[in-house]
């Protein structure tokens, strides 16, 4: 998306709130595999907040999960209903749904823990199946080792989330794949939102065939916007856009081993598609503040990020495929507790100014 391209979407509709309205906030969701239960506590602890309520929710790969539980389960019980909804979820992701079985899987990929303390543990890099898995998917690929095309994680998704409630429900979707052939996204919304739509924008194509809707076969959407921000822009009223980051900009070691050289890799194309974007909305901001276009026609956004970059570096890639479910809840609380400092410091904030330092965060070429 180009910054003229910004310019001409950005213009502003916002209706006029109440001072008793909550204010409606965007919310931006990256994906990150089993990461994404960090992002779990972060709206767990969001959705307490009665005076902010989601208006839109953009989200790839396990944030597109996300928001289509949370939608879900605010569709159906509000508030409440969509904090239900996603712990529901994440304990099913675990294997503890009732439902999945524990005992035979250890969750949805695999539950492991080395000795020791901190979420250090939770890495895999010292587990054997987890090197002899990455050398095996280095010579075959899921149209070898996977013919039938099975994903376990579509009876979780068919568990908790219902298309139907999604389409009636009052928080706008929108769901990032990237169509294979093209490169390019698609963004999927609340009309045409389907569990293969979720299954596409999370499919890892070392791991599963691609996902084919309407004839076009589709991977991860993460390679195209991790998350897109666009549809927000275009789409929704609200000028607050708040996004949940897990994945990081800045690794200070250099990599020097095939895997982590191939995770790096990884890591700049999935963060490339947002950096491309942040500097696109800073270059329309800069346009706005100088006086060199009208402000009242176009939408100077409020951007805000919740993150804790040092609380999540002790983590290598490879944890993001461990769903034990002492993991998940350590990412879930240190997510509740990112959101908890963010609110104390920012909520209020919401509404007037901006809390996300774009050139610092996103564009400056920062030192480790």
């Amino acid at each position: 998306m180009t910054a003229s391209g910004y310019a001409l979407a950005m213009h502003s509709r916002t209706a006029q709130a109440k001072p008793s309205d909550p204010i409606a906030i965007d919310l931006a969701l990256q994906g990150g595999g089993s990461h994404g239960a960090f992002t779990w506590g972060v709206l767990d602890r969001l959705l307490e907040d009665d005076s902010i309520t989601p208006a839109g929710v953009s989200g790839t790969s396990a944030g597109a999960l996300n928001a289509a539980v949370l939608a879900t389960g605010w569709a159906e019980g509000g508030r409440a209903g969509a904090r239900a909804a996603l712990a529901a979820f994440w304990r099913d992701v675990a294997g503890q749904g009732g439902c999945f079985g524990a005992a035979a899987t250890g969750g949805l990929f695999g539950a492991w823990a080395s000795p020791g303390a901190g979420l250090g543990v939770f890495n895999l890099d010292w587990n054997p199946l987890y090197a002899w898995s990455q050398q095996f998917l280095r010579v075959f690929s899921p149209y070898q080792f996977n013919p039938l095309g099975s994903n376990p994680l579509r009876a979780v998704l068919q568990r908790h989330v219902k298309p139907a409630a999604l389409r009636r429900g009052p928080i706008s979707l929108y769901i990032t794949a990237t169509a294979v052939r093209s490169g390019q996204p698609r963004v999927f919304d609340n009309r045409d939102l389907s569990l293969d739509a979720l299954l596409a924008s999370a499919c890892l194509p070392q791991l599963f065939r691609a996902v084919e809707i309407d004839g076009e076969p589709y991977w991860d959407g993460g390679y195209s916007g991790n998350p897109a921000l666009w549809p927000l822009i275009y789409n929704t009223e609200a000028l607050d856009l708040v996004l949940v980051k897990i994945n990081p900009l800045v690794r200070p070691d250099l990599p020097d081993t095939p895997e982590e050289i191939a995770d790096r890799v990884n890591e700049i194309t999935f963060n490339a598609g947002l950096i491309g974007e942040m500097r696109a909305i800073s270059f329309v901001q800069k346009l706005i503040e100088q006086g060199r276009v009208d402000p009242g026609e176009y939408k100077n956004l409020r951007l805000h990020m919740v993150a804790d970059e040092a609380g999540l570096a002790p983590l290598h890639p490879s944890s993001k495929l461990n769903t034990d479910l002492r993991f998940l809840e350590a990412l879930h609380e240190l997510g509740r507790a990112a959101a908890t400092r963010w609110l104390a410091e920012h909520r209020s904030d919401l509404g007037l100014r901006s809390t996300l330092d774009l050139k610092q965060t996103f564009l400056a070429q920062r030192a480790p």
